[in-house]
């Protein structure tokens, strides 16, 4: 507020010409801070590029060839360096980033705590091992979210955020084709939804192909997403189980569903929650210049 009083609007500005230009980078936003929190914290590790001492994060299962919006980062940071050097992490950047994606695309907003500072490390086998996978089942995801302090109620509300935005073929293809290592689909799928989803995507080649992760409404964010679990119409393997395996995920899905209001609160709470792993404060690491390397 002091320092940088004009950091918000930056971000926002530029989030928002990036949006308008293409409407998928919202939810790229959205997923860089994700997969950033979930390993070492909320610290800006991801954005690091391999260089010295540093492996990049990139390079991890869960980000190679999907991990984007980048360099909507280095603009944001840019002229950050411009109106107030040294100031603004790279870290809090993708906070803010993920918020203003929300609002955009018709979603809730939130007060973002600031402050955070980045690391001058990163880490790929955090990547690959805390990051959950779309093929996980229940039990491993919600390990996985307990690890960060994340309860079921997180779990469910940030799986929300599947309401906008594409996934690939790669990430979906063993539900339409060999969901238990025996060759046949996952039943529980729609029928039509799945007759639809294989004609997207092969059982072989086409893996970068996309299809929305909400198939009603996949440029807003609203919770439709929910809807969709309970028609069994979720893409990924990792969001139908929330409706599947667990009784208390199902009830919370239900309970989204039916009520907007309710899942904009909880899904903005979350993502408070979500912002505050392991933060970096104090003389922890520092503030970049420059998001993809350490100062030197």
């Amino acid at each position: 507020a002091h320092s940088c009083p004009q950091a918000g609007e930056i971000v926002r500005s530029v989030v928002a010409q990036a949006v308008a230009r293409e409407t998928r980078m919202a939810a790229s936003l959205m997923r860089l801070h994700f997969h950033d929190c979930f390993v070492q914290g909320c610290d800006g590790s991801l954005l690091l590029d391999s260089s010295g001492r540093i492996v990049s994060e990139k390079s991890s299962n869960p980000n190679s060839k999907s991990a984007r919006g980048f360099e909507v980062v280095d603009q944001i940071k840019a002229q950050l360096e411009k109106q107030c050097p040294g100031t603004v992490s790279c870290a809090d950047i993708l906070t803010l980033a993920a918020r203003d994606s929300s609002v955009l695309t018709g979603g809730p907003s939130w007060m973002v705590p600031l402050g955070r500072r980045d690391s001058r490390s990163a880490s790929l086998s955090g990547s690959n091992n805390n990051i959950p996978a779309p093929n996980n089942t229940f039990q491993t995801i919600l390990s996985k979210f307990n690890r960060q302090g994340l309860d079921v109620t997180d779990l469910v509300a940030l799986s929300g955020s599947h309401t906008i935005g594409f996934s690939r073929c790669t990430s979906f293809r063993q539900r339409l084709y060999n969901q238990s290592g025996n060759g046949r689909p996952d039943m529980t799928l729609e029928q039509s939804f799945a007759a639809n989803l294989r004609q997207r995507c092969p059982k072989s080649g086409g893996d970068q192909n996309l299809s929305v992760l909400d198939i009603v409404s996949a440029a807003k964010f609203d919770n439709s997403y929910f809807k969709n679990l309970i028609e069994n119409m979720g893409l990924l393997n990792s969001d139908q189980v929330l409706f599947s395996s667990n009784d208390k995920s199902r009830d919370l899905v239900k309970k989204y569903a039916e009520d907007q209001g309710v899942f904009f609160e909880q899904f903005a709470e979350s993502m408070i929650k979500m912002g505050n792993i392991s933060p970096l404060t104090g003389s922890s690491g520092e503030i970049r210049k420059d998001c993809r390397k350490i100062n030197s």
